[in-house]
């Protein structure tokens, strides 16, 4: 047919159909063994699968040998608690270090770490953390971050930040490369050679593989064809030049989540195992159950297959049913008998809608197009905001900072990143451009909904720490982030002296640009600089001057009272409903059935 080239034809034919002819596929504790060695800078990554069975085997093959790593890692969150306790880690880079699923919280175990300083804790915005992986990987020295002006990481972090004078005289922040020795990552499949499928969204992407000395170690779900890489080609975000070694690892992200969005008809996601991840909670309170739980899942596990085969195919069957997009429905109907429907409501329940009725009614007047929210109460009420625009005719996209942009949430599960929420996106995309671009741009028409620890008179968020007490928070995940880009920023917080402080002793948010404060008893709103009482709640039996005496003797600073102070309604039964159904367990809202 080619005459002359038949030969060159054929040739080519055959070498292109056979794909690349180096076979990376090892076991995972063979690759663990083979490349992973003291003191090393170990990266584990998020895209936006979690690679727990990698972490589960290097604690077994480490624990109790004092490697003195270096780890760096979007989050310390989940079963990544057990490198703390056993003490394989000199050094941890984060932004964010504790509990996250179900429900964000302080951990004790890195609260230890922190009060004890047997493990150094840096801490990192999302974005500045991301950005620092992605500079890793362009090549680059330094990279512009401006999350961290005025925070309290800025002069924490003075050796790897610096702050420098542009020639118009502007200021630019410039954070230093992020490059690990090696990157440890989880994705859905590889061919033999190490070309990785992974599933949107990407949260900090595959940067950390590309910036990565020494290479990458993947597990992922399944090992494939080369042709099977070419026909999802669109999902590569790690070449095979870049991978050390591919290990099979099924159920590889336990008990971390998977979304199988765009890879359905090759691969059954699967949830994250909230059972699991709570019991896990409750053994961290004390140091003999947690070392009993590892002794029994972690240690007591030759391998990854035998974690499995503990787990059981009946758990493993109910994780991946509950992805499918449905599911909640069937949550919802379980969770009915121990709902309240009534107008009973709780502290709790009140400032999430009045929290969603501020920012609706800001968006509404200034015409912001996107809300951003950050974990708990503060994600409810920009849940709640945004179907109660969207109810009343205003056009407004959701955002998470991990790559969600544009989805509608699912009722059942009030977890910010819930993965049955990721087929709901207009966009799956990852956080340098929900935090960088979309939220940090000057085109940006964004509202933030963020959480605190404490806010004080000028409206300063701590999320961090308390350096006085020895105690750690939780760190600022992207906090910082929305505070430094979003248009405006409202926050939700629980009324007490503790968390109303006169100043932050950790500055993790300037407040430059939140204009609101929702608390379980009141509204203040940004006067002059400085946080007033312009409404509180009214609630049964209790009179103005009783409810303005007890918001002021549970502030901490002296608090200036709005002239035009307003009298802020209960919630409707259909607003309590409407957010209730987003949160059946009671997460976040509590029983629902206290005033």
């Amino acid at each position: 047919m080619f005459g002359e080239f038949e030969d060159a034809i054929k040739k080519s034919i055959e070498i292109s159909m056979r794909g690349p002819i180096s076979d990376k596929v090892m076991p995972l504790k063979e690759a663990i063994r083979k490349f992973i060695k003291p003191e090393m800078h170990i990266h584990i990554g998020h895209c936006y699968a979690r690679p727990c069975a990698a972490i589960h085997e290097l604690t077994r093959q480490f624990w109790g040998r004092d490697p003195q790593f270096t780890v760096s890692t979007l989050g310390f969150t989940g079963d990544m608690v057990i490198m703390f306790a056993g003490k394989l880690i000199k050094k941890a880079i984060a932004t964010f270090y504790g509990d996250s699923y179900p429900m964000p919280g302080p951990n004790p175990i890195y609260q230890k770490a922190y009060r004890e300083g047997f493990i150094e804790m840096e801490n990192w915005t999302i974005l500045s953390f991301s950005l620092r992986l992605l500079a890793g990987a362009l090549g680059m020295d330094y990279i512009p971050v401006r999350s961290l002006f005025g925070t309290t990481m800025e002069k924490e972090n003075a050796k790897e930040y610096m702050v420098v004078t542009t020639p118009q005289g502007g200021k630019v922040g410039l954070a230093k490369a992020l490059t690990p020795d090696v990157t440890i990552l989880h994705g859905w499949a590889s061919d033999p050679a190490g070309n990785v499928v992974c599933a949107p969204p990407y949260a900090e992407g595959p940067t950390s593989a590309r910036g990565a000395k020494m290479g990458a170690i993947v597990t992922v779900e399944k090992v494939v064809s080369p042709q099977f890489v070419n026909r999802y080609s669109h999902f590569v975000k790690v070449p095979s030049y870049l991978v050390l070694a591919v290990c099979p690892a099924p159920f590889g992200s336990h008990p971390a989540g998977m979304s199988s969005y765009g890879l359905e008809e090759e691969f059954t996601g699967y949830e994250v195992d909230r059972d699991f991840l709570i019991d896990l909670r409750k053994k961290c309170k004390d140091e003999k159950e947690l070392n009993a739980w590892i002794e029994e899942w972690i240690l007591g596990c030759s391998d990854h297959d035998e974690y499995i085969a503990k787990l059981g195919h009946k758990k493993i069957w109910y994780l991946k049913g509950k992805s499918a997009q449905d599911a909640w429905e069937s949550e919802v109907c379980d969770a009915l008998p121990s709902m309240n429907a009534g107008p009973e409501f709780n502290p709790v329940e009140m400032m999430v809608v009045v929290g969603g009725r501020v920012i609706a009614s800001k968006a509404r007047e200034k015409g912001y197009r996107t809300i951003l929210a950050g974990v708990g109460a503060s994600n409810l009420a920009a849940w709640f905001a945004y179907y109660r625009l969207m109810d009343s005719g205003y056009d407004v996209d959701l955002m998470a900072e991990v790559g969600f942009y544009g989805y509608s949430p699912q009722p059942g599960d009030p977890y910010i990143f819930n993965l049955r929420n990721v087929p709901r996106c207009r966009m799956l995309t990852d956080v340098n451009d929900v935090l960088g671009s979309l939220v940090g741009s000057p085109s940006n028409k964004c509202i933030g909904s963020l959480g605190a620890g404490q806010v004080d008179a000028k409206g300063n968020v701590n999320s961090t720490a308390i350096p006085e007490m020895k105690l750690y928070l939780v760190g600022s995940g992207g906090a910082a982030d929305v505070a430094a880009g979003a248009s405006e920023v409202v926050i939700l917080i629980e009324h007490s002296k503790f968390r109303l402080v006169e100043k932050v002793p950790y500055v993790t948010c300037p407040g430059d640009r939140i204009s609101a404060v929702v608390t379980t008893r009141g509204l203040f709103e940004k006067r002059d600089g400085e946080l007033v009482l312009t409404g509180y709640f009214a609630l049964p039996g209790i009179e103005e001057g009783e409810a303005i005496e007890l918001i002021k003797s549970e502030c901490g600073w002296k608090l200036k009272i709005a002239e035009n102070l307003e009298r802020i309604e209960p919630p409707t039964v259909e607003e309590l409903r409407s957010v209730r159904i987003f949160d059946p367990h009671g997460f976040f809202l509590g029983k629902g059935d206290e005033n």
